[in-house]
């Protein structure tokens, strides 16, 4: 390092320094207008006088001097500056992860606070000489950066290493700072940004001092930044195929709109409509007083005594509290839930089948029904090459299954509804599916979704007892997906639930068909999905693989306790002879009511519209009508790389603001093109969405015609 030097004495200045005492010609006179009548302070001084409180911010570490005294152009400069650009400083100096404060100089003429010039400089430096060699390569610099700046002040206020921060940072103005010490200071781009030198001001030695000084930094070998572990190219291959529509690029589209809507772009419309889910009350359904009031309880235990809360609110939460760890739902449960939820699971099954015995150690309660879905095809899933399992499901078909099945690298084996009969389950199609699965995989699974998402239909009695026998017939394991068995609105179906026909069949049956059937709180009238609360129940599954399934559904501990709490609350509503029971069937009948009005409207529209065809909704709460989209239309999204509904949903967002998801993602015929959207809105807000549908889609075809 350099040899020491006395401090606060004033030494030659070099014949080419930019700003001596008395400016030369040419000078820019920034220092003489900045200098100020202070006396001499060191940088101990200043960093004193900057904690009084009241003090006006000064740069630690500046010479200040009056005119034409010692130190004249150089510590005047910083610390005349001005308290808007040394607040600046120091905040940027906060920003750098505790750098020390300013601790060197610059000539005002380069127009930055010292501060700032500490800041880069140091960030600069960092990048530039590491490691070993560090303290030969220091050496080196400091009899360049004497040459190169000049300036008596850094020498007389500074120690050593401000000098050597200064110099790097002075390199970097004349364009002869290393690369690899710019991309260790972030890319360079944004400490240029900070500067913008003027090469007379640096004075003639400049160009050579920083080519001297680059070349000593060449010397120490350039650091490679290293490559990331988890890239495109290194993830799970499984994970990057899973591809899930209904929160897809048309949901992601959505949201970019309603931020642009929020900073006041102007669009022809004033809100985006997220018809593509069904979240009953993001669209504005009222939640059902009883439950609230139950899991308000639970929440707060103290609200037992007030007698604001119904009795038969208190004793079911009483009965909840009493199970849970500690009296609390903020403990865990058993993996499989809690034991007294699962027994009122167990009594709800009983009861909605007719009197079918349901036994609570077959009952599984899970964070909504995707997470029973999703564990029960984990223990399904094996096999490799044409033994790798296969699974059933039907198409169109809610992309959850799609997504497991690609996460598991297992093999989707599509069965088609028949659209012309409302949807229907035909097993003539379920034969076709099976027998050519069965040349590249080992199909093993049937998957059933009733009432149908996105297709709203009801299965009847009949159509279940085909697919029961089918799958005692083909050993295939039975998924009955039954969380809208609530949601029925055609006066001529019925929810009939696998389980009950299951038994009705006769011991042949019930005693070797392998069954889990799914509810969840998310929808029927409740309408509370983020409690996430679910249940699966799962029959004549073999001992031991129940004793597997209690060990993986370990590994995640427990469901949310708090969902656990409201799914018990749905299957344990109020009876009549108890005090909220009116309020309670009223609620849920105004409810239920409401969405088989809007199911009838909605198919009522689109029928009236040419070019959209929609099968009865029988249930569940979404239609999914056939659309005509001309060719003109599909050799568009082709020059656009979409699928053709894509473009066409793509188009109803951008001009009316309503998302609704494209058929495609949840499987079709090939040429056919539908997309799915929810009734949940309010009757008058659906009815405003379905005229804009309905205009938009005759504007659609006149364009591409």
């Amino acid at each position: 390092m350099s040899p020491p030097r006395p401090r606060h004495v004033r030494t030659s200045t070099p014949a080419y320094c930019p700003v001596p005492d008395r400016p030369r010609a040419g000078c820019c006179g920034t220092c003489s207008s900045l200098r100020s009548p202070q006396p001499l302070q060191s940088g101990q001084e200043n960093r004193r006088q900057a904690r009084r409180p009241g003090a006006a911010p000064t740069a630690v570490g500046v010479r200040a001097q009056g005119p034409g005294g010692a130190g004249a152009g150089c510590g005047d400069a910083a610390a005349g500056a001005g308290a808007g650009k040394l607040l600046q400083a120091r905040e940027l100096t906060r920003r750098s992860k505790g750098l020390p404060g300013a601790t060197g100089t610059l000539h005002a003429c380069l127009g930055r606070s010292l501060c700032e010039t500490r800041l880069g400089a140091r960030w600069c430096f960092s990048g530039a000489v590491e490691g070993p060699g560090r303290r030969e390569t220091e050496a080196r610099l400091a009899p360049l950066a004497e040459r190169a700046l000049g300036w008596a002040c850094v020498w007389d206020c500074c120690p050593p290493r401000a000098v050597r921060d200064v110099f790097i940072l002075f390199l970097f103005l004349c364009q002869g700072f290393p690369p690899q010490a710019r991309d260790a200071a972030g890319g360079g781009a944004g400490l240029a940004g900070l500067w913008s030198p003027d090469p007379q001001l640096l004075g003639p030695q400049s160009n050579s001092a920083a080519a001297e000084a680059s070349a000593v930094l060449k010397v120490r070998p350039e650091r490679s930044r290293r490559e990331r572990i988890l890239t495109l190219e290194s993830m799970n291959p499984q994970v990057k195929a899973v591809e899930y529509a209904v929160r897809g690029p048309i949901v992601l589209k959505a949201g970019e709109i309603e931020l642009e809507l929020q900073r006041g772009i102007k669009k022809p419309f004033t809100e985006v409509i997220r018809a593509n889910i069904g979240d009953a009350q993001a669209m504005g359904q009222q939640p059902i007083t009883f439950l609230r009031q139950v899991m308000a309880l639970c929440t707060y235990p103290n609200l037992l005594d007030s007698p604001s809360f119904p009795e038969d609110a208190k004793k079911r939460a009483r009965r909840i509290l009493q199970a849970c760890g500690g009296h609390s739902l903020g403990s865990y449960s058993a993996s499989q839930g809690v034991n007294c939820i699962r027994e009122d699971v167990a009594a709800y099954i009983t009861r909605r089948d007719g009197g079918v015995p349901a036994d609570p150690d077959n009952i599984y309660l899970t964070t909504g029904a995707s997470d029973g879905i999703s564990t029960i095809l984990k223990i399904l899933v094996s096999g490799g090459g044409k033994s790798r399992t296969g699974v059933m499901i039907p198409i169109p078909q809610y992309p959850l299954y799609s997504a497991v099945i690609s996460e598991l690298d297992a093999i989707q084996v599509n069965y088609y509804l028949d659209e012309e009969n409302c949807w229907a389950l035909n097993v003539n199609e379920l034969r076709r599916a099976v027998q050519e699965a069965k040349d590249h995989c080992d199909p093993k699974v049937l998957c059933i979704i009733n009432p149908g998402n996105p297709t709203g239909q009801v299965q009847s009695r009949k159509c279940i007892e085909d697919v029961i026998h089918f799958a005692w017939e083909e050993k295939l394991f039975l998924l009955a997906d039954e969380v809208y068995q609530d949601n029925v609105y055609s006066p001529d179906c019925r929810f009939h639930s696998f389980k009950k026909v299951l038994y009705e069949m006769g011991p042949e049956y019930s005693s070797n068909v392998e069954l889990a059937s799914f509810h969840s709180t998310s929808k029927g009238y409740m309408g509370e999905c983020g409690y996430r609360g679910g249940y699966m129940e799962v029959i004549n599954l073999h001992p031991e693989i129940k004793g597997q399934l209690v060990k993986l559904l370990s590994v995640r501990l427990c469901p949310p306790v708090s969902g656990q709490a409201a799914m018990d609350i749905v299957v344990n509503p109020p009876v009549a002879g108890e005090e909220s029971f009116e309020q309670f069937s009223r609620e849920k009948e105004s409810v239920l009511g409401n969405l088989a009005k809007k199911a009838k409207l909605t198919e009522d529209l689109f029928n009236q519209v040419p070019g959209i065809h929609c099968n009865p909704l029988q249930g569940a709460m979404y239609a999914f009508p056939r659309i005509f989209i001309p060719v003109k239309a599909v050799e568009a999204a082709q020059a656009h790389q979409m699928a053709p509904d894509m473009f066409y949903c793509m188009k109803l967002l951008e001009e009316t603001g309503i998302c609704v998801v494209p058929g495609s993602g949840f499987g079709q015929r090939e040429g056919t093109y539908h997309f799915r959207m929810t009734i949940l809105p309010p009757v008058e807000k659906l009815k405003t969405v379905l005229q804009k549908v309905k205009d938009f889609h005759i504007n659609f075809l006149e364009k591409y015609a």
